[in-house]
């Protein structure tokens, strides 16, 4: 990845970063004992489905943007897809397909606009952003430091060579959307033991909303009753996993997520099982309302 963006060749220019906006594929799995989290897109169906409308495999890299997009300028002709987050999308100022397969000229601008709903978009790129990997990966890790940097201004990507012919339209409109209650089916353990009963029968039928402190490590609530402990004293540090609902001193859950420690020593109530849920709280936006219910 080059943090140029003079002289000729092919990738895409970074022309605005925006607020945070990451290369991500599905992650790097099977690292944990060597402390490194799996990482990887935070909304997996969205990265999926950008990556199938241009024609990608569902592992191929693809830029997560956080609420305010992100602008990029073709150095050559490449087709792209915006997906996730409801957004305008334009090709030098005038409107183009969000869902969809976009083909962009040599010096043609996209611009990904603010997250009309929700809160990440996903751009794919047919071929894939090809930066380095860093142990079978091209994911950025937010909390190891390990991948590429966030972007900047000024940054070339390198894109790789194209697969397939690109997917037309057949699969956004069965996309769902950010959602407007976050629902997260809850199955107990393996510290829920520690808590008392009553408190847990309070939170799965309690509403939470999203904190504006969660990031891609970890979604925090508010607003609900904290749960009270049943057992006092310090958990010894024990692996964690992503879905993993944590439980700190102040008793609010805190729901981890792509980029969460693979350590940690507050006693985990509940997991959240890998796929919708976890989708949809990678879209959930400060003060979406949160319900815990039974797995």
């Amino acid at each position: 990845m080059s943090g140029s963006g003079s002289g000729s060749g092919s990738g895409l220019l970074v022309v605005r970063a925006g607020a945070l906006t990451t290369v991500q594929d599905l992650g790097r799995p099977g690292f944990a004992h060597l402390g490194v989290p799996r990482s990887g897109a935070l909304d997996a169906g969205a990265h999926a489905l950008a990556n199938r409308l241009v024609g990608n495999p569902a592992e191929a890299a693809t830029l997560e943007s956080t609420s305010d997009g992100v602008a990029l300028r073709a150095r050559a002709p490449v087709t792209v897809a915006v997906t996730g987050a409801p957004c305008a999308v334009r090709v030098c100022g005038r409107p183009a397909a969000w869902g969809s397969p976009v083909r962009l000229g040599a010096g043609a601008e996209l611009e990904v606009g603010r997250a009309e709903w929700g809160l990440r978009s996903y751009v794919a790129v047919r071929g894939g952003f090809a930066v380095p990997p860093v142990l079978g990966s091209r994911s950025t890790d937010l909390l190891s430091g390990l991948g590429p940097a966030v972007l900047s201004a000024g940054t070339v990507l390198p894109v790789g060579p194209a697969g397939a012919d690109p997917v037309r339209g057949a699969d956004a409109p069965g996309m769902p959307g950010p959602p407007s209650e976050l629902v997260l089916p809850l199955r107990l353990g393996p510290r829920a033991d520690w808590f008392e009963a009553a408190s847990v029968a309070r939170l799965l039928r309690s509403p939470y909303r999203v904190s504006a402190r969660s990031n891609r490590i970890g979604l925090r609530t508010e607003g609900g009753p904290p749960l009270a402990r049943r057992r006092g004293g310090e958990l010894p540090s024990e692996g964690m996993v992503l879905g993993a609902v944590q439980i700190p001193p102040d008793g609010l859950p805190v729901l981890f997520l792509a980029d969460h420690p693979v350590t940690g020593g507050y006693p985990v109530l509940g997991v959240v099982l890998p796929g919708r849920p976890l989708d949809a709280a990678a879209q959930a936006r400060p003060d979406t309302p949160v319900r815990f219910v039974p797995a």
